[in-house]
């Protein structure tokens, strides 16, 4: 069980990882062609909306739909997931033709602070991006279903079809369609992933695909669920958000900025926390419906020990060599001098907040698993909307985008901190041992030591990076081998 477990998340990281290469190679191609301008700003804002909704909407749906569909028999998974589906395609069918209609109203609601001009470019892009809302939600909801049936690699590579068509066409028409390109990427690459989501639907014959509603008490579960999924399980979703809505409000070119450096630090506990959660969710839920508890615990810490030992040393080292990182991958073509020297403080801020993000999401897997949904809620609610905006409001006038970066480094953090708090006194699940606490304090020590004395060493970027890179890598292993 143990060794076919880990097999599969090598798999599915290693498709999310190439998957993941596409998203963030496309952001590399925009700084080039546009840098830190209004049209940057324009192209990133434009696909905000219908990413939010798939994360957010879709994910809730899909942890909902996971937890109810895998305690049910099989006529009653049937009619569950064909009356799930259906109210689905009303509500984001409707809540698209409404994007496509007023699309102005969404994007000045959002993007107030934007100059005129920056704002009429996102509105028109926005037309383009609208569709992909539908066939985004629609799709996270149909992983969750390919999830629970353990067909685990269909769900990763769909991704993989998105980012590589989005990419695809966003690079490939940009001679013909300049800005526009992106936008008709974005539905283009949603409508092949759905596509395929389907087709082994139908060809493992998962669920009889129709439109049908039946009354039952799990609809009423799957609500109960879902709700405070919306608030309090995509908390980096609402990080983005407002960290945009405030960027919006500063010079033209600030929005891009953030986003280069936020996506740097989302890749890697992205990763990782996609190919853990995509396995282990499932898992859970099942251990919860059997009352397995030691096999609960004995997971979260398991995942306390790999998140800890892996995303720490890539966090310092992300600081550490943040301006080498950013010139060596954005600094070509529109990406100037001036856009690194924005970019990267906001780096090295925002990597301080990877361990953290990560583990509020890990963590908040084992409160969903346990049916518990409305205390991680009420924390992670209070996080973001609270200490955040708390944060972003108070700094904001003195210092302009760190502040967006520090607002959420702190809440993360403080989130992070109540998560494991009360994840003990609620679930009784203890996240580790004080023994493996110091150790880990130790470990942190060696690696911000180690790491410091590589940037002493007059290497030029390329080789910087790599030398960097190598010893991070290395003390990972090591840590992984060494610390129990």
């Amino acid at each position: 069980m143990k060794s076919r477990f880990f097999k599969i998340v090598g798999t599915i990281t290693i498709i999310n990882i190439v998957a993941r290469l596409f998203g963030f190679a496309r952001e590399v191609i925009i700084g080039y062609q546009y840098g830190t301008t209004y049209r940057a700003d324009s192209i990133i804002s434009a696909f905000t909306l219908p990413n939010f909704l798939y994360i957010v909407l879709g994910g809730a749906v899909t942890t909902a739909f996971i937890s109810v569909y895998s305690k049910l028999d099989s006529k009653r998974r049937v009619e569950f997931g064909q009356t799930i589906f259906s109210y689905l395609f009303i509500i984001i069918g409707i809540v698209t033709c409404l994007f496509l209609m007023f699309p102005e109203f969404w994007m000045g609601l959002i993007f107030s602070g934007m100059s005129a001009e920056a704002l009429s470019l996102t509105s028109k892009l926005f037309i383009w991006t609208a569709p992909s809302t539908l066939f985004l939600v629609l799709s996270i909801g149909l992983s969750g279903l390919h999830n629970v049936h353990e067909n685990y690699h269909v769900s990763t590579f769909s991704t993989f079809i998105f980012n590589g068509v989005y990419l695809f066409i966003g690079v490939g028409l940009t001679p013909l369609l300049m800005e526009y390109s992106y936008a008709l990427g974005a539905t283009a690459g949603s409508v092949f992933m759905f596509s395929l989501l389907i087709y082994y639907i139908k060809k493992q014959q998962l669920l009889p695909l129709k439109f049908k509603i039946v009354r039952m008490p799990e609809n009423k579960r799957f609500l109960k669920l879902i709700i405070p999924l919306l608030f309090g399980g995509a908390t980096i979703q609402f990080y983005f958000l407002i960290q945009r809505m405030y960027a919006s409000e500063l010079a033209d070119g600030a929005i891009a900025a953030i986003n280069y450096s936020s996506k740097m630090t989302q890749f890697p506990q992205a990763v990782l926390m996609t190919s853990v959660t995509t396995i282990i969710y499932p898992m859970l839920t099942k251990a919860a419906g059997e009352g397995n508890f030691s096999k609960i615990s004995r997971a979260y810490q398991q995942g306390f020990r790999m998140l800890t030992l892996i995303l720490i040393p890539a966090s310092v080292f992300v600081f550490m060599y943040a301006q080498e990182i950013i010139t060596f991958i954005f600094q070509y073509g529109n990406f100037s001098v001036e856009s690194t020297d924005a970019t990267y403080p906001l780096l090295q801020v925002f990597s301080l907040a990877i361990i953290s993000l990560a583990m509020n999401t890990y963590i908040t897997r084992f409160f969903y698993a346990l049916e518990n949904t409305l205390l991680p809620t009420i924390l992670n609610v209070l996080s973001v909307f609270g200490i955040n905006i708390l944060v972003i409001s108070l700094f904001l006038d003195e210092w302009g985008s760190l502040a967006i970066a520090l607002g959420t480094v702190i809440s993360a953090f403080v989130n992070m901190f109540l998560l494991i708090f009360f994840a003990k006194v609620n679930l009784k699940l203890v996240v580790s041992k004080w023994a493996y606490i110091f150790k880990l304090a130790v470990f942190i020590l060696i690696v911000i030591a180690i790491l410091w004395l590589t940037t002493l060493v007059p290497f030029g970027i390329f080789f910087s990076l790599i030398t960097g890179g190598l010893v991070t890598l290395g003390l990972i292993l090591g840590g992984l081998r060494v610390i129990k």
